[in-house]
């Protein structure tokens, strides 16, 4: 979901893009033979329950089979790094990691700590392993604007975590990481 339809892609300019490059990469939303590790923060879990639901939803509909699904649950979004970290260099080897939590603004700074935190982590985890840790955490001022991104829809962002990972696992299967 974009902030209005002037920001979306529009795939009728694929065409002309593949004519003026020599190699174009494009993910797909295929799961089969995929490992994928899920990182669910508790805190705000009426929230993030509602994430991982639909999260779990487009897995299983993309061909991830659920035993190649492992979740693990973390108290809060703080601690989500250090979890998606563990899953990238653990034994059980995962093709991609998406993180779940939801910090809400509240009357201190606390929030911005989290938030940040959360996010910077999770980047770090992903450029340094080089595989995909999809930030799947929502950040939003108020338990409404969390509720409406957790909606079992279309909209809901656990859903789209789960497509984003999918598509990243694809177009750096593609031929990117092997150079």
């Amino acid at each position: 979901m974009t902030s209005a339809n002037e920001t979306e892609f529009d795939p009728s300019v694929e065409a002309t893009l593949r004519e003026q490059v020599g190699e174009y990469l494009q993910g797909n939303h295929d799961g089969r033979g995929l490992r994928v590790g899920i990182v669910c923060a508790r805190f705000n879990g009426g929230v993030t329950t509602r994430l991982l639901d639909a999260t779990l939803a487009t897995l299983r509909g993309a061909g991830v089979d659920r035993s190649d699904i492992s979740l693990a649950w973390v108290p809060g979004a703080f601690e989500i790094p250090l979890a998606a970290r563990a899953f990238v260099t653990g034994p059980k080897a995962v093709d991609a990691v998406i993180t779940l939590g939801a910090v809400i603004r509240g009357d201190t700074g606390h929030y911005e700590v989290v938030a940040v935190e959360c996010a910077r982590g999770v980047q770090t985890v992903q450029l340094r392993s080089g595989v995909p840790v999809v930030f799947g955490v929502l950040t939003t001022n108020t338990v409404d604007q969390a509720l409406e991104r957790s909606l079992p829809d279309e909209t809901n962002k656990g859903r789209e975590s789960a497509l984003t990972a999918l598509e990243m696992v694809s177009v750096l299967g593609q031929g990117l990481l092997a150079r």
